[in-house]
Order: structure tokens, then sequence, then C-alpha cells
């Protein structure tokens, strides 16, 4: 019996399975748009004269849980391109934090114009990259088992 067998319904998730790649680009995707939006929420935040004006966006927060999440079971059944893909997802959610706080500070200082969030933004293209990959390998399997 496996421990964690009544908190993960381990048969459900394995008919997940092949819809959970598409379910994390999905989210990597989403994440990247709403990411546009939040900046230019921020933009239009720090014109304004209140100290505390930068604030975060609920819609971005979602997406970037639900990628993180979607990633975690991605990693029960499929351990190898699911570990990778949660640590890409980690790297966007932590470098989605520290931007976040650097925007605030850029806003608080009003000395200059709030830059993009380079970090997340690189993040989240090695992320989309992955998730890609994951998605559509069985496009290339035939090449690539060729080859390797």
């Amino acid at each position: 019996m496996q421990p964690l067998q009544f908190l993960v319904p381990l048969d459900a998730l394995e008919a997940l399975a092949p819809v959970l790649p598409f379910v994390v680009l999905g989210f990597v995707v989403l994440n990247i748009l709403t990411r546009l939006l939040q900046h230019r929420k921020h933009a239009a935040q720090a014109d304004d004269s209140d100290d505390d004006a930068v604030q975060r966006w609920l819609p971005h927060t979602l997406t970037t849980l639900g990628m993180v999440f979607a990633s975690f079971l991605f990693m029960i059944v499929a351990p190898h391109g699911g570990m990778v893909m949660s640590v890409l997802a980690l790297s966007v959610f932590v470098s989605d934090f520290f931007e976040f706080e650097s925007r605030r500070v850029e806003a608080s200082s009003k000395s200059k114009d709030l830059e993009r969030p380079t970090a997340a933004i690189g993040a989240s293209v090695f992320a989309l990259l992955y998730a890609g990959y994951q998605s559509f390998f069985f496009l290339i399997e035939p090449l690539w088992n060729s080859i390797i």
C-alpha cells in the first residue's frame, strides 16, 4: 500500500496523464499573457502618488500557482519530465516574486520608469519551450527514436 494512496487518487491521475503536459503548457501560456497585462497594470499603478501603488494581480498569481501545481502532478505520472518542468515552474514562481518586489522598489523611488520583468520573462521562455517539447513530443518521436 502506498502512503499517499488516499491523498492523491493515482488511478484518476493516470487517466489524466496524456492531458497533463497540455495543461502545463496552457498554464505557461496564460502565465505569459497575464505577465504582460500585469506589467501594464503596474506601470499604470506606478504613476499614482501612493507609495504602495503597485499591487499583485490575482489572475497572474493564480496562473503561476496553477503552473506549479500542474507540474507537480505531471511529476507523479512522468518523473523525469515532471521534475524538469517543476524546476522550471518553480524558477518562474521565484523570479515572479523577486520581480514584483523590484517593481515595488522602482515605483516607490519615482526616479525612473518601471523596467520589464526580464528574469521572469526568461524563465517563462524556458518553461514554454520545455512544456511545448513535452506536449508535442509525439510529433518528433519517430525522428528522435531513429537518432537516439
